[in-house]
């Protein structure tokens, strides 16, 4: 007998201008990390949004924007400053963290959406 549930996400998936929404729009929890390569304190963002992932599997997804690949999507939510991590729940946009923050104020905010 095949197993037909998924395994869950355990690390950000790329999103860009073209994938954004249909991803961002499921039911539950995401988080999205706006980011460029160039960014300084993107890296020290990024690894947290990866132990994220890995930590709350199953329970919230998360995805990674590119803003300088994807003027569309970061346009779109007025994306200025990076990093920027937006927490979406069922679709809609319900927070927001702008610059680089330690692990516990995000893992916070995440924490809030799944209660």
């Amino acid at each position: 007998m095949s197993n037909t549930n998924p395994r869950p996400q355990t690390s950000p998936i790329e999103l860009n201008d073209r994938t954004f929404v249909s991803e961002v729009s499921k039911e539950g929890v995401m988080v999205v990390d706006f980011w460029a390569p160039w960014c300084g304190p993107c890296r020290f963002v990024s690894p947290i949004v990866e132990e994220l992932a890995r930590d709350y599997a199953g329970k919230a997804r998360f995805g990674k924007v590119n803003v300088d690949e994807n003027p569309v999507v970061s346009s779109r939510f007025d994306i200025r400053s990076i990093p920027t991590i937006m927490f979406f729940k069922n679709g809609k946009p319900v927070d927001m963290q702008i610059g680089a923050v330690p692990r516990q104020m995000l893992e916070a905010k995440l924490r809030r959406l799944l209660n």
